[in-house]
């Protein structure tokens, strides 16, 4: 196996809900870590700053100077950077397509041996949906780019801090019934986001560079009124499901979009009528030797924290 000591790995978006968890991994089998974000003062207070091996630095994916000199002499390069609401110049086309392109164009460049490009299960450059055909045409960006990328395609992710099983709790204690996404019979399979770390950092550090894509998942299929009534039970909690058609929620993202920080968003209903699973016979935890937690394992951490869900 080889040895991490002394072997920089640069993660952008390393201060995303996956980039903390990515950055604690790499520190764990022995990498150095640098923390790529546009307000690094802001990234060194998440990520702490009593560990000599890991370093803060500014760097913004739509500069193509700031991602080249984050890159500059490093074994490893992680792009954990997403977008889901487009605001201005932040679009799906310009995070996840040409900002993808010139990170691992400039990996290239800058002779980065391993990168590993983060998607998402489902992405499809022929998508209908504009969200799932920009992350589908990143993956090809990327691949042009750097022929030996990586790429990575989480399932629905999850963890104490998540913006998913949260809020379906505070949702569960605070209305008498809960509106379900069309029926509820999207079937996906939510993956623990510190499962997905360590297989970013299992990655890295193996020897061999093959496969060059893996589909990360939870142990358990679900349909989402399953995975409801599984959260409500494992909670304690009586609840009350009852169906909500798409076009409703559609109505309803558009108008919550013009929110600072939107509950729901068009991309999300989008999603939801889309099954997330990891397709047959595409490597995924398990081939990095990751047992990976179940739902319930992790709603009983967050119930420990009721701070989480004020």
């Amino acid at each position: 196996m080889a040895t991490a000591s002394n072997r920089v790995v640069t993660v952008l978006g390393g201060t995303g809900f996956l980039g903390r968890s990515v950055v604690r991994h790499l520190r764990l089998h022995g990498f150095c870590v640098r923390v790529a974000s546009r307000h690094p003062d802001c990234s060194r207070a998440l990520v702490g700053s009593d560990d000599p091996q890991l370093r803060s630095i500014k760097a913004d994916v739509h500069d193509e100077r700031s991602v080249s000199d984050a890159l500059a002499d490093a074994y490893g390069a992680v792009n954990a950077v997403s977008l889901y609401l487009e605001r201005g110049q932040e679009t799906f086309h310009s995070v996840h397509v040409e900002s993808a392109r010139q990170v691992a164009a400039q990996a290239q460049r800058r002779r980065v041996k391993r990168l590993i490009h983060v998607s998402g299960i489902g992405a499809d450059p022929a998508s209908q949906s504009f969200y799932i055909r920009k992350r589908g045409e990143g993956e090809l960006a990327v691949r042009e780019a750097f022929a030996e990328a990586i790429l990575i395609r989480p399932a629905v992710m999850f963890g104490p801090d998540d913006a998913f099983l949260n809020a379906i709790l505070k949702l569960f204690n605070r209305l008498p019934f809960f509106p379900m996404f069309g029926k509820g019979q999207m079937r996906l399979q939510p993956v623990y986001v510190e499962d997905v770390g360590q297989a970013i950092a299992k990655i890295l550090q193996r020897e061999q560079t093959g496969p060059d894509m893996f589909e990360c998942g939870g142990p358990r299929i679900y349909s989402y009124e399953e995975l409801l009534r599984t959260v409500a039970s494992a909670a304690g909690i009586k609840v009350i499901l009852f169906p909500v058609p798409f076009a409703a929620w559609g109505a309803l993202a558009l108008i919550s979009e013009m929110l600072p920080s939107p509950p729901i968003t068009r991309n999300q209903v989008e999603l939801m009528q889309i099954d997330s699973t990891p397709g047959p016979g595409i490597p995924g935890l398990e081939e990095l030797g990751i047992s990976p937690h179940s739902v319930e394992e992790i709603i009983r951490d967050i119930l420990r924290s009721p701070a989480d869900r004020a």
